[in-house]
């Protein structure tokens, strides 16, 4: 395989900026990287030790890559990936617009690789809290099989982007000085030294966009399109880490000591037996961390977990490149 010729749309993003860091320390045999976004900026974005420019995104710029990362901008992307995929080029896409497309995959390496297919062109990234349930709910499901979820999310600032991220700054830093405390734009309410039980908008029956998106593409990572999944997804103020507490009912019995090995030996997870794990704990790390494991009632059909990881890189960045990790594997960039 040649070295390849890769994008980044939305480079100057919290997203975008992860996944450079990542390509960079994966090596991804890249022979030329560009740097895209809304507008040009001089020197804006760092790869490999170098400032790089960023110049502004159209589809003649595009057109001579061989993977295009969409890191920022739900619409953006979908202008260019009609006229991209029929050049050939792979449009990997962190934008929910076709994550539940029936026709194209939802791609976390680790579960469901085998869905990849060479004719796909866009591959979309899920939805970062999705990620990380699946990936914590895979060595159950091969386990004992999967029938109920109930999960309750604690997401970080990073999931509303840099703007987020400078939200809660901003507001930690008035409350610790005791100055006045600019009302949320970012979020419905200041998050600040709070919790915020609302993550997009809430349709007409009480759910929020996020807790949607959560259920429904849980059940397509996992295979599972009959599983029940029930989200309450809560915005806390942490930085770049999500963590959640998830019940399950399995469709046979099983032992907190087989789903134990299960975690052990499961890629992509680490299992912490007798300890707890703190979303602080797992920034700027690839894996998801399982701990508080643990028996609910004796029927061996319910049991209860925790888990936390990084959201800017297994929940984007990282299950992007790993994407693309996979298309070179599979002999597929020529």
């Amino acid at each position: 395989m040649s070295a390849l010729r890769i994008g980044v749309v939305g480079a100057t993003g919290a997203v975008g900026e992860t996944l450079l860091r990542v390509l960079e320390e994966r090596r991804v045999p890249v022979e030329h990287l560009a740097a895209f976004g809304s507008r040009d900026r001089d020197a804006a974005v760092r790869y490999r030790g170098a400032m790089l420019d960023v110049r502004s995104t159209t589809g003649e710029a595009l057109a001579d890559r061989d993977v295009v990362f969409f890191a920022g901008g739900e619409s953006l992307g979908e202008r260019f990936f009609t006229d991209l995929a029929a050049r050939g080029i792979y449009c990997i896409d962190n934008n929910p617009t076709f994550r539940l497309r029936n026709e194209i995959p939802l791609i976390v390496p680790e579960i469901n690789a085998t869905a990849l297919d060479e004719r796909h062109r866009i591959l979309p990234v899920g939805n970062c809290t999705a990620i990380l349930l699946a990936l914590a709910l895979a060595p159950i499901r091969d386990t004992a099989g999967l029938r109920e979820v109930v999960v309750s999310t604690y997401q970080a600032a990073s999931g509303a982007g840099r703007a987020g991220l400078e939200e809660l700054d901003r507001g930690q830093r008035a409350l610790a000085l005791g100055e006045y405390e600019a009302p949320a734009v970012v979020f419905p309410a200041q998050l600040a030294g709070n919790v915020v039980p609302q993550v997009g908008s809430f349709d007409a029956d009480g759910w929020s966009g996020e807790e949607r998106k959560v259920a429904a593409e849980t059940k397509k990572m996992l295979e599972l399109p009959d599983l029940e999944v029930s989200a309450t997804c809560v915005r806390v103020p942490v930085r770049t880490a999500h963590a959640e507490s998830i019940l399950v009912r399995t469709e046979r019995p099983t032992t907190r000591e087989a789903l134990q090995a299960a975690f052990e030996n499961a890629p992509g997870l680490a299992f912490h037996s007798d300890e707890i794990v703190t979303p602080r704990d797992v920034e700027g790390r690839d894996e998801v961390h399982v701990a508080r494991l643990r028996a609910d009632g004796n029927d061996g059909t319910r049991f209860a977990l925790w888990c936390t990881g990084d959201q800017l890189r297994k929940g984007a960045a990282t299950n992007a490149v790993q994407i693309l990790e996979l298309l070179i594997a599979r002999g597929y960039l020529q």
